[in-house]
């Protein structure tokens, strides 16, 4: 049975469409399970009913014509109890409806297994038998399994074929394709789609004898790719801020590493031509940052490739191809690299669509920080069929409509003339103060890591850094670096904002997020080694950087202290130790350090519980709200089968802030949230309520939020809150907040939240 199953779906997988795919399950089932009748019904949601699609047994006239409403029939009773239906004699069920046109009046034995993905019901899987008789409890198993595994394949099948029909133009069809949010906006344009520029799987091993001039062919495609890589970074220079720029600088970091063109070198000198030096060298760092669990170190993987496709191609050609692009380019491909991305002029760079990466890939970085919409890890995407299409991309709900109908184009144009509304209304609170009307100031920060060349002035719209990832510049290395190398740097950012504070997390890697150079494996990474743990393990890391970090904040005083995934109160002793054996290591070395303000992040539910005891060792704390929403909800947030239960509207998450508020501020302790929760303007009008003290988000978000805060009193947000906090339906509470935006004429932010 086993072995049949397999056979079965690897066959459904290879269907071009959905009715050849049905077709094969019809005939293939009937075979093994020896039935009279094996008939397959989908669901059709617009008109909610269930239609027969594919049939063995009965009259081949009825497919397509026969259709059942909800809770029609057997097979309407099957997608009622969204379980097995097994019957020995079906005519005499109460639910039995006799349909002349499928000529199935001399069938007793019937058995019908719900088809879901997803919590929905996508059809119903039919056997029936002449003679009377119940189904065994082997064959309704291998059914269930079957259905279960079908539900996929059948949508992937569905979802090409719609495609091949929207390219031969045989009928009006529009398809909705569903991925990641990866940046916000909306996207209307033509695809474009990308694919990678050589193939380095193909290269075979090849002996040389002129070394050296292998050696200099290889050296000149690097350096030509370097240029290409410095043109990019110039041409975008314009749109981005320095510190997401910083990933140009990444990627001619990686170009130059020993580690890539040491080892290619290496392999030419042991006599390979370059091509298949450079194959083994990119496949074996490929291979390891693919090994690890952190979302933002697997991404660097694709960007090792994509670099070894630009040397690739360097090396056999002078003239790389290139072709122009649409005057609203969707860029779309299997997997976009930044380059892929700076390829395409900026004015005529509408979005882009991934069928791979997430809210971690370098290219939902860049799209962020130029306010491209894009949606990412798109399913059952058949890229190669796209060029050319009008496509649509909901950067907020991470839709994709391939060639749209009118209505749903026309519903699109308007909210981006919404969207262009706002851009000019958010003009206005420009240099404002973050104050609400009844004058409580809720202070904005901003959130940043990637900070290459930072310029007094640069975000001026924020009151400083509420949270300063210091792990990036660690991640984007091939070493720890050094006390001085890590002074200079943290320099930078302090000297940027003073005098404004600016909060350096300490270093938050492991687990879910190791570096390349101290790697670890393990079973459940996001219970793991990681953030302080790592740093209490290895005081001579830890101490490096306190120490760097506050000599960075000698003479300007702006810096505050920030110490992540702290659980218990002996964690944060033991870090309080280190942070006054830094400051007494420094003093004795003559240096004029002073003790800066020193928090924690709630991120760990059990810190919900211990903040009375915490209150009495830190400054402040800081919330936040990614780790604890997906730690309170058992949630992955990237996991696209549940990424819809990620709510951070959860009543659950609401009151664990509202607890570490109350008892915070009963001890005279400040609260900052940091999630980005706090760039959610229906979620920050529930933090106000809640009475947070601050915020800090993205820079790209710092002004549709200080809008809600300018428009909304402190005390219709308590109140607002208070109604949300009763309620027990996350969905619910959304609801709530966007129809208070909209009633308050802020309707153009709702879709940034959803």
């Amino acid at each position: 049975m086993l072995d049949t199953l397999r056979r079965i779906i690897q066959l459904v997988n290879a269907a071009p469409d959905l009715n050849q795919a049905l077709d094969i399950i019809v005939g293939h089932v009937a075979g093994t399970v020896g039935v009279d009748v094996t008939s397959v019904y989908l669901t059709d949601a617009e008109r909610m009913q269930y239609v027969l699609m594919a049939t063995q047994g009965l009259r081949k006239d009825a497919v397509g014509n026969v259709r059942l409403n909800p809770g029609e029939g057997l097979v309407g009773m099957v997608v009622e109890r969204e379980e097995p239906v097994n019957l020995e004699d079906a005519p005499s069920h109460p639910n039995y409806r006799y349909i002349a046109e499928t000529g199935e009046q001399p069938y007793h034995g019937f058995l019908g297994v719900p088809i879901i993905q997803h919590g929905k019901v996508l059809g119903v899987l039919v056997v029936q038998q002449r003679e009377i008789r119940q189904f065994g409890e082997e064959e309704e198993a291998f059914l269930v399994t079957l259905a279960a595994q079908l539900a996929g394949a059948i949508t992937h099948a569905g979802a090409s074929g719609e495609m091949s029909q929207l390219l031969e133009k045989t009928d009006e069809v529009s398809l909705a394709l569903k991925g990641l949010p990866g940046a916000s906006g909306v996207a209307i344009g033509q695809a474009m789609v990308v694919y990678p520029p050589a193939n380095l799987d193909a290269i075979p091993d090849r002996k040389v004898t002129d070394i050296g001039d292998e050696l200099e062919g290889f050296h000149e495609a690097i350096a030509a790719v370097r240029d290409d890589l410095r043109d990019y970074a110039n041409r975008m220079s314009g749109v981005l801020p320095s510190e997401e720029l910083a990933l140009f600088d990444a990627l001619l970091l990686m170009l130059g590493s020993d580690s890539i063109v040491g080892e290619t070198v290496t392999r030419i000198r042991a006599g390979n031509w370059a091509p298949g030096a450079l194959r083994e060298t990119i496949a074996e760092h490929v291979r390891v940052f693919e090994t690890m669990d952190d979302p933002y170190l697997r991404e660097r993987a694709s960007d090792i490739r994509d670099l070894g496709r630009r040397v690739l191609t360097r090396l056999q050609s002078d003239h790389p191809a290139s072709r122009p692009a649409y005057s609203r380019t969707v860029l779309v491909g299997d997997e976009i690299s930044p380059t892929q991305l700076a390829e395409v002029p900026m004015e005529q760079l509408a979005g882009i669509v991934s069928a791979s990466g997430s809210s971690s890939s370098h290219v939902a970085i860049l799209a962020q920080a130029m306010g491209i919409p894009a949606v990412l890890g798109v399913e059952d995407m058949t890229v190669g069929r796209l060029e050319g299409q009008t496509l649509i991309a909901d950067g907020y709900r991470g839709d994709v409509f391939v060639n749209p109908s009118v209505i749903v184009r026309d519903e699109y144009l308007r909210l981006q003339g919404e969207e262009s509304e706002l851009t000019e209304g958010l003009k206005k609170v420009a240099g404002t103060p973050s104050i609400t009307p009844d004058d409580v100031a809720v202070p904005l920060y901003i959130n940043t890591g990637l900070v290459s060349e930072m310029e007094p002035g640069v975000h001026s719209e924020g009151d400083g850094v509420g949270l300063y990832r210091t792990e990036i510049p660690f991640l984007m290395r091939e070493r720890f670096p050094g006390e001085q190398e890590q002074t200079r740097i943290y320099r930078k950012a302090l000297e940027a904002f003073a005098p404004r504070p600016v909060t350096l997390r300490t270093l938050d890697v492991g687990g879910d997020k190791m570096l390349s150079y101290f790697p670890v494996q393990e079973d459940n990474p996001f219970l793991g080694w990681r953030g302080i743990r790592i740093s209490l393990d290895h005081p001579e890391i830890f101490l490096t950087q306190l120490r760097a970090m506050l000599r960075a904040s000698v003479g300007l005083e702006n810096l505050t202290i920030l110490l992540p995934m702290i659980s218990t109160v002996t964690e944060l002793d033991l870090s309080m130790t280190f942070i006054s054996q830094a400051i007494g290591e420094l003093l004795d070395d003559g240096l004029e350090v002073q003790r800066p303000p020193v928090g924690i992040m709630i991120e760990v539910p059990s810190a919900v519980y211990q903040i009375p005891a915490m209150a009495e060792r830190v400054d402040y704390f800081s919330i936040g709200t990614n780790d604890l929403t997906q730690y309170l909800l058992a949630v992955d947030r990237n996991n696209s089968r549940v990424a819809n239960l990620y709510q951070t509207l959860h009543p659950a998450v609401l009151l664990a802030i509202r607890q570490v508020i109350n008892e915070a501020h009963g001890l005279g302790k400040p609260v900052s949230v940091c999630g980005e929760m706090a760039g959610d303007p229906a979620a920050a009008l529930a933090l106000l309520g809640l009475g947070v003290d601050s915020l800090s988000m993205n820079a790209s978000n710092l002004p549709r939020v200080k809008w809600v805060i300018r428009s909304f009193t402190a005390s219709e947000a308590r109140q607002l809150v208070d109604r949300a906090c009763a309620m027990e339906d996350p969905v619910a509470i959304r609801k709530l907040y966007n129809s208070v935006l909209e009633q308050g004429g802020l309707g153009g932010l709702v879709r940034a939240g959803n």
